[in-house]
């Protein structure tokens, strides 16, 4: 199996999940995405701002360019869920949604296969060597296995 097949099913992979997200999200309503998935459980609006918290760190990560929207750190991914604090509305996350995903879409078509194979930011050269495995292509896949954990938790809001 080439390189370029395998990159290719990532990707794939990858695509089909963010299209499963846009999907959900068109039939979310705003309501829906303030309720929890489950008692006790995070709400709609803060696994969206999660997502995209996350997705937008993948621009540095695989050397792609900074954040765009470095203000989701801290609600998003430092902090657990709470309906006290201050985050975007769901419309502009659904915004941010579309802007980081088209984004990293527009950067992940211009990698060329053997680019995927090379090691993202967060590791060093030395460590590299002894894992090639850290690269950002293994970023794609454990990225692709996280999204579709949290639209399994986002279907429960569906009525």
């Amino acid at each position: 199996m080439t390189n370029q097949i395998m990159v290719k099913m990532a990707l794939d992979a990858w695509n089909s999940q963010i299209k499963n997200g846009d999907d959900l999200l068109e039939k979310l309503s705003d309501e829906q995405l303030m309720t929890e998935v489950a008692p006790g459980r995070n709400r709609g609006i803060y696994l969206v701002g999660h997502l995209v918290a996350v997705h937008d760190r993948m621009l540095p990560l695989l050397g792609l360019g900074e954040q765009l929207y470095p203000q989701l750190n801290e609600p998003f991914l430092k902090n657990p869920d709470n309906a006290k604090a201050a985050m975007p509305s769901v419309k502009e996350l659904r915004q941010f949604w579309k802007n980081i995903n088209s984004t990293l879409a527009d950067h992940f078509s211009k990698m060329q296969s053997d680019a995927w194979f090379q090691k993202h930011t967060s590791v060093s050269a030395e460590d590299f060597a002894k894992e090639p495995h850290r690269n950002k292509l293994n970023t794609i896949l454990s990225r692709t296995s996280h999204l579709s954990n949290h639209l399994g938790q986002l279907v429960f809001l569906k009525k």
